[in-house]
């Protein structure tokens, strides 16, 4: 069965379950780490059959890969404090990021 995901690459998002804000870098449509990973990150065992994302965590200097069910659309509206951001995305509107074009 396929999901179509709810949530797309430079949105600004809040984790429900650790409080944290951050913005979508890359979007996969199934889980696609190791299972050796999932056994000892993803303790709550969400669905590997639904969207997880790639996620720059807000003022953390880190990303993290999160199924989607712990994700929800972020309501504050404020830019995302990420050292990353500045090289995947341009542009900031209404809580949005615009994706910077790849020279090839």
């Amino acid at each position: 069965m396929e999901h179509t995901a709810n949530f797309f690459v430079g949105q600004v998002v809040h984790h429900h379950r650790f409080d944290y804000r951050g913005v979508v870098y890359d979007v996969d449509a199934t889980f696609q780490g190791t299972d050796e990973w999932y056994d000892a990150v993803a303790r709550s065992r969400p669905p590997k059959d639904q969207p997880w994302y790639h996620v720059l965590v807000d003022r953390g200097g880190h990303v993290t890969y999160v199924a989607e069910r712990h994700l929800e659309s972020d309501t504050v509206g404020d830019p995302i404090d990420h050292p990353a951001v500045g090289e995947l995305f341009g542009s900031f509107t209404d809580g949005r990021y615009a994706l910077k074009q790849r020279v090839q």
